[in-house]
């Protein structure tokens, strides 16, 4: 059983439809996949009415959160979408995101960078805007040669030259809402170093302490890390006594991973499955898998 449970859509900032997304999951040998998109459920309905046979959907959400300065994602899986204050929370979040992206917009035109605001509302589309967008702007006018290349501190890391700060759960209350509204938390590739600063062990064992379901532990950001360090993370998960999960991170183009390249060992999915009470997953029934 192959499972991936991290992947975007255009909803947020990957490039397949909801629809594509579940139709290349069950191309790429996938048995489940989760639907992930940046601080919305918009794709869910897509996805599911486009699902395979024999694939399943897992529906959830990265949430935007920030701890002690450092920005970090949760992994909300199969909650409840209506439950009222979690949702109003992901609007507060997308909310911020278009004048977020036009601050950093205009810091990189102050930088030099012939950017236009124009161009990354083309890239971006009906989707959730975010960096991902800004950074495929760059890879357009030649600034950077790809997307990750962007997001270094002397484009869009956390803290970097061209950032600009957005509106982010507390962790805290973002773990307490997943929880109340029926679902399970897991803490997004938390040695993502590349990105900027990450969550200290104390931190993550203050969120564990609080009831954070797991640690992403394979992730592709995870590759250019010594063996020692990726031991530690899966050691300190142990010691909290966190699930593990593994998943893609998947863009479509945007990124060079592909679908099921980072997987979750199904005995851990059974365990997602059976502390969620929000939704449940949904098995495709939208005729044969693509050959």
């Amino acid at each position: 059983m192959r499972i991936d449970l991290h992947t975007h859509s255009t909803a947020s900032d990957g490039t397949d439809t909801p629809a594509e997304l579940v139709r290349n999951a069950a191309a790429a040998g996938l048995d489940i996949v989760a639907l992930t998109d940046h601080d919305t459920v918009r794709g869910h309905a897509e996805a599911i009415a486009a699902l395979p046979a024999g694939l399943t959907l897992v529906t959830g959400a990265e949430l935007s959160c920030r701890i002690d300065g450092v920005s970090l994602h949760i992994l909300a899986y199969l909650f409840d979408p209506d439950e009222p204050e979690l949702a109003h929370e992901r609007e507060l979040v997308r909310d911020d995101r278009v004048p977020r992206a036009r601050t950093m917009v205009g810091k990189l035109q102050a930088l030099g960078v012939p950017i236009e605001w124009e161009q990354v509302a083309r890239i971006a589309g009906d989707g959730s805007i975010g960096r991902p967008h800004i950074a495929t702007a760059l890879v357009e006018l030649g600034v950077v040669e790809t997307v990750s290349d962007a997001f270094t501190p002397q484009w869009l890391a956390n803290g970097g030259r061209a950032y600009a700060e957005k509106h982010e759960l507390d962790p805290f209350d973002a773990i307490r809402l997943v929880k109340a509204a029926g679902g399970v938390t897991v803490l997004a590739h938390p040695l993502a170093v590349k990105r900027g600063a990450v969550v200290s062990e104390s931190s993550t064992a203050r969120l564990a302490a609080a009831g954070l379901d797991g640690i992403e532990v394979a992730h592709p950001e995870h590759e250019g890390l010594d063996e020692q360090t990726r031991a530690r993370l899966r050691g300190l998960a142990r010691e909290l006594g966190l699930l593990t999960t593994g998943s893609s991170d998947y863009h479509g183009s945007r990124k060079t991973v592909g679908l099921g390249d980072y997987t979750t060992d199904p005995e851990i999915y059974g365990e997602i499955t059976r502390r969620a009470t929000g939704a449940f997953p949904v098995p495709g029934t939208g005729g044969p898998r693509p050959v």
